[in-house]
């Protein structure tokens, strides 16, 4: 009896070689690491032949896994085809999005729940981050759409918005001004310190936190003033207004959208009503 390759476990191999790590290759396929341990064991029985071996704290190939990678390549590609060709423009795995929270909190319920009305067959993952962890989950094929800000003269950019300070006016007139930022990395945290620094306006960071609710609780709590779009809060402060606050301006930023490479037809529609939302936003 021929011997079969079963398709799940050669996608599971060239998420590994491609991810350079079990660890990281969990992230692609959905499973623990210790089940892609297994699969990869029951792999290696299969062509009765190891296929990665130690090279340091790295897996490498072996001579066997080189020649299996290239023929596993050409098989999956053989396989993605035959469905999409069977059930029309169907994706085959899940929707991997990435939102920043600023359009976690006011696209989630709306753009997705469309989304999932009109392909039902379709499984959504979202990964919630600041933009530089979700434009590196997105090079590292970790992820399919993105939605998150950019400099204003960014080439993704879907629309540009104003930045704002926020909270309560007369923490804007104490000498040294409180802040409330999101930790580093952070567009919003970098301009408002260097706008202050550049203006000479003496500061100091009362709170710094990874959460956009938690900022948003210490600016209702007049905690300190922060920065962001108008997505972020009503209580916009107009430094033009008194100039004895000496807010300085802030630079604009960009709502950027990024899609996976060669994406399949179902990520652009959704890409495209991601990109429509924000169109609305302001």
């Amino acid at each position: 009896m021929p011997v079969n390759l079963p398709t799940e476990l050669l996608r599971s191999f060239a998420a590994i070689v491609d991810s350079g790590s079990m660890l990281k290759a969990t992230e692609r396929v959905f499973v623990t690491q210790s089940a892609l341990s297994l699969q990869m064991k029951r792999l290696e029985d299969t062509v009765q032949s190891p296929l990665f071996h130690r090279d340091g704290r790295r897996l490498a190939l072996t001579p066997a896994g080189e020649t299996l990678l290239a023929y596993a390549r050409d098989m999956l590609a053989i396989n993605d085809k035959a469905l999409l060709a069977l059930t029309g423009d169907t994706l085959a795995g899940p929707a991997r999005v990435g939102l920043v929270q600023d359009f976690a909190e006011t696209l989630l319920g709306g753009v997705l729940s469309r989304f999932a009305h009109r392909h039902p067959e379709t499984q959504l993952q979202v990964r919630v981050g600041g933009s530089a962890e979700l434009l590196e989950l997105l090079a590292s094929d970790r992820l399919d759409v993105v939605l998150c800000m950019g400099a204003a003269d960014d080439p993704a950019a879907v629309e540009t918005a104003r930045t704002h300070w926020f909270g309560d006016p007369a923490l804007a007139r104490e000498e040294v001004l409180p802040l409330a930022v999101l930790e580093k990395p952070c567009r919003f945290r970098e301009a408002a310190l260097k706008a202050l620094d550049d203006a000479g306006r003496p500061y100091r960071i009362v709170l710094e936190t990874p959460s956009l609710s938690v900022l948003r609780a210490a600016l209702e709590a007049d905690l300190a003033l922060t920065c962001r779009t108008s997505l972020f809060s009503t209580r916009r402060i107009d430094p033009q207004e008194d100039n004895s606050w000496r807010l300085p301006p802030l630079p604009d930023v960009a709502y950027t959208r990024h899609l996976t490479r060669d994406p399949h037809p179902t990520l652009n529609r959704l890409a495209d009503l991601m990109e429509s939302a924000v169109l609305s936003l302001e």
